[in-house]
């Protein structure tokens, strides 16, 4: 089997996705900032470990490059993400908002532009942006995180329309409220501003990683074959409640 790429791979919801994309027998190459953190999940998993600033378009383009060369690309998981700040928007740091859009969401955009032309060109593969229920729905005092979510949800859609009839698949996946350190940091901060909406959030039970990592994994899988421009909800309910 072909390499998958899996970006923010040192982060909790990345290194569950190179587990079972690992277990289902993919060569996972786990890419972060954190090169020492993503060594170990490359140990652990029997990958290999790239420390790349996903921002950067040199990086990625190499990267890229290089796993075609060594491997074949057949999956590229874009996930790298941060929360931002949990403020209100007449109150959201310039700065912040900056950096989780250029984290966000230009690291997809640089995803998609360096890998697509080599997927196209092989006929197959696919790509699979984690973007969150906050691309589909509006949260307070969450401006920088709900914009980039909404706007990789977007790209997304253009991917997907591209690629369409090529053989290439493009997705996203849309987890809601999962057991990890960002959204314990999003929920402390919400609940030094309105503790009311956290305790009614806290009525839909949390996913957990595993939750997400199953369902890039069949994404990337022939069984979605048919799957181009999706939002692949991954929430217990929450969109809904």
């Amino acid at each position: 089997m072909t390499a998958a790429i899996v970006t923010g791979g040192a982060g909790e919801i990345g290194a569950a996705v190179g587990r079972r994309l690992a277990r289902d027998g993919w060569t996972v190459v786990v890419v972060d900032r954190a090169g020492d953190v993503a060594a170990r999940v490359a140990t652990e998993i029997g990958g290999e470990a790239r420390q790349v600033d996903t921002t950067d378009r040199e990086q990625v383009e190499a990267l890229v490059r290089d796993v075609v060369d060594r491997h074949g690309l057949g999956a590229l998981v874009n996930n790298a993400g941060i929360e931002g700040a949990v403020r209100p928007l007449g109150d959201y740091p310039e700065d912040v908002f900056e950096g989780v859009m250029r984290t966000n969401v230009h690291s997809v955009f640089l995803g998609l532009r360096a890998a697509l032309p080599h997927l196209m060109e092989r006929g197959s593969g696919v790509i699979v942006n984690v973007a969150s229920t906050s691309g589909i729905r509006g949260r307070a005092n969450l401006a920088g995180y709900v914009a980039s979510k909404h706007a990789v949800v977007g790209l997304t859609k253009v991917a997907a329309l591209e690629v369409a009839g090529t053989g290439v698949r493009v997705n996203a996946v849309l987890p809601g409220p999962i057991e990890t350190r960002m959204i314990r940091a999003i929920n402390d901060g919400t609940h030094a501003l309105a503790g009311a909406e956290v305790a009614r959030a806290a009525t839909v039970p949390y996913g957990r990683v595993e939750d997400v990592a199953a369902a890039v994994a069949h994404l990337v899988s022939p069984d979605a074959r048919h799957l181009n421009g999706a939002e692949y909800v991954v929430d217990g309910g929450s969109t809904v409640a």
